[in-house]
């Protein structure tokens, strides 16, 4: 197995001089040097052949002894000196302090096709950053993970990725529903990959110390790396590095929107420097359309990572990532600016993104009244959202009379569209037939742009909750069956079409359906 090791951040960044995996605060250092645990009786469940193959491994190399150690932890690649970062950040709005890797061990960086990937170990042993925790995670979770990395992927959201899945072989002591039901669980390793897992919080870290030297270090290594075209560094280069920043926040953000996926933990030190989703902890996708749900049971009171909220929180994180960046340019006006056009930016980003799941291509003045229509309608009773819009592809102008019945299996209760929701529902198809008569488009042609943007297959939580009780069976099947059908999410796999299906009343209130802890 041979890998291209290119290590940089571990090399030209400081290190922590102590070297003892104890808990503890560490001061001047970008990442503490650590060894991963030594799993018991590591297996193979699933990896990703496309991701292998982007950093360079073929499927003799997955097959290999040498794969299976280095990716669970159980041995060292030559030459690599494996660490887990530092970072502070906000967490649900507060102040944390120092975070870090608490269960994640990076183990070196790649250079495949001139791009670099960093490829690290989520629940491979406790670092110095683990606090109360044991640094592992459990199969749950991990399937969890490791599925939506690769599904977002293929949904065109900005995401980490996953490459492999393994059972570690060890037994994992953990508090669900931290209801006081501890119990023993499947241990897990999954490896996660990205260009960089730096975070808004490893800035905080260092501005939040007063570390300006630290400060510009890092963020002089994360321009050079991952943000080369903006130039030296200079004052002026850190600001138009925080704009781009948030400008791709933002675009994250919207595709989040799109294809309605709530992350659930929008805390600081889980908010990528590339915009990328990373960190897939209590993540859930809207089945009723509804701005106020989260499917994290730690936020159920006040729903602050709501999935009507996220454009918001984004706003707020960059607010802090500003604050953090603020010694290097000793000026607020120019972060300001950046932080009011990510306000201005949003309403259009997010009206034009309306407007592709509905097939419009031309502007119209009265758009976004239709938008905010449609959403009254959508929120009149239990409406799945993934299923409305992918149906709403077949609805042909002229034909605004039959647009309700077009989309009544997105309904969870036919009987709740009765009276005056079904007028408001038909007024809704009348204004939007009107609309597309303004379309230059052919019914086809708009079928087609919307179910480009319009998915048909979700990782709804009840399907990975299936795979999850399989595999504690020891049946991996559905795992492999629902990363395939994943990689395709806008095809209509008729073969697949069980999948597109609102959730079932079982898992309505069913745990690891419907809400998740941050337990893993």
């Amino acid at each position: 197995m041979k890998l291209n090791i290119k290590d940089t951040f571990n090399k030209e960044l400081p290190s922590d001089t102590n070297l003892d995996n104890t808990r503890r605060q560490v001061f001047k250092a970008t990442h503490s040097y650590v060894m991963p645990k030594v799993p018991s009786g590591s297996k193979l469940i699933h990896v990703s052949k496309e991701m292998a193959k982007s950093i360079g491994l073929n499927e003799k190399d997955l097959k290999s002894t040498d794969f299976l150690n280095v990716f669970s932890g159980a041995k060292i690649q030559p030459k690599t000196k494996p660490y887990a970062m530092a970072y502070a950040g906000h967490q649900f709005g507060n102040w944390a302090g120092q975070l870090g890797d608490g269960r994640a061990i990076n183990l070196f960086e790649i250079e495949h096709n001139k791009k670099r990937w960093a490829l690290q170990l989520k629940g491979a042993g406790e670092t110095p950053y683990s606090r109360q925790g044991d640094g592992l995670a459990v199969l749950r979770s991990s399937i969890r993970e490791y599925l939506c990395s690769e599904a977002m992927h293929h949904l065109g959201v900005p995401t980490t990725r996953a490459l492999s899945l393994m059972l570690s072989g060890d037994d994992v002591l953990r508090d669900m529903l931290y209801d006081g039901n501890a119990d023993y669980e499947k241990g897990a390793i999954v490896c996660r990959v990205a260009a960089t897992f730096i975070r808004f919080g490893n800035f905080e870290l260092f501005a939040a110390r007063k570390d300006v030297k630290n400060l510009k270090q890092l963020t002089d290594y994360t321009i050079k790396y991952f943000y080369p075209e903006l130039g030296k560094p200079l004052k002026d280069t850190y600001i138009k590095f925080f704009k781009e920043v948030a400008n791709r926040t933002l675009d994250m953000i919207i595709h989040w929107q799109r294809v309605g996926f709530v992350h659930g933990v929008m805390n600081t030190d889980n908010m990528s420097i590339l915009g990328l989703t990373i960190d897939y902890g209590p993540y859930g996708w809207l089945e009723d359309f509804d701005f106020g749900w989260t499917p994290n049971t730690t936020d159920r009171q006040n729903k602050r990572y709501r999935y009507g909220n996220q454009p918001n929180i984004g706003l707020w994180n960059l607010l802090q990532l500003a604050n953090a960046l603020y010694p290097l340019v000793e000026d607020p006006e120019p972060f300001e600016t950046i932080l009011n056009d990510y306000q201005k930016d949003f309403e259009v980003k997010s009206l034009n993104m309306m407007c592709a799941k509905l097939g419009l291509k031309l502007q119209d003045e009265n758009d976004s009244k239709l938008m905010t229509d449609l959403e009254d309608c959508l929120l009149l009773s239990e409406t799945d959202m993934t299923i409305f819009f992918r149906l709403l592809s077949d609805y042909k102008k002229g034909n605004s009379e039959l647009g309700v019945e077009i989309v009544n299996d997105a309904f969870y209760k036919l009987d709740d569209i009765k009276n005056e929701v079904l007028e408001q529902w038909k007024g809704w198809f009348k204004t939007y037939d009107q609309r597309l008569q303004l379309e230059e488009l052919t019914d086809q042609q708009r079928q087609v742009k919307m179910n480009l943007v319009n998915p048909k297959y979700v990782l709804r939580n009840y399907m990975a909750q299936l795979a999850i009780d399989d595999a504690d069976k020891g049946d991996y099947n559905l795992i492999n069956e629902l990363f395939e059908l994943l990689k395709q999410p806008y095809s209509e796999q008729p073969e697949n079409e069980k999948w597109f299906a609102k959730r079932p009343d079982w898992a309505r209130h069913k745990v690891g359906c419907s809400m998740l802890s941050c337990s893993s």
